[in-house]
């Protein structure tokens, strides 16, 4: 199943609220992703890093990312 970004109406099944908070795309190679350094500084970071060999390209904040654009 793909994950919908969207929430899923607050009455719908517990199957569709369980796809919707646990089931993600899982693309192998370069990805892009957002994590937040929670043990840190808190900021968001953007990690351009590749799924299947765990080796990182980028890291940038997210707030410099988009202040950027």
């Amino acid at each position: 199943m793909t994950h919908r970004w969207s929430a899923p109406d607050p009455e719908a099944s517990d199957e569709a609220w369980n796809d919707y908070v646990h089931i993600r795309s899982n693309p192998r190679g370069r990805y892009r992703e957002h994590w937040q350094h929670v043990a840190g500084c808190r900021r968001w970071l953007v990690v351009e890093r590749d799924t299947f060999t765990h080796e990182v390209f980028s890291v940038t904040d997210a707030a410099v990312r988009e202040a950027g654009r």
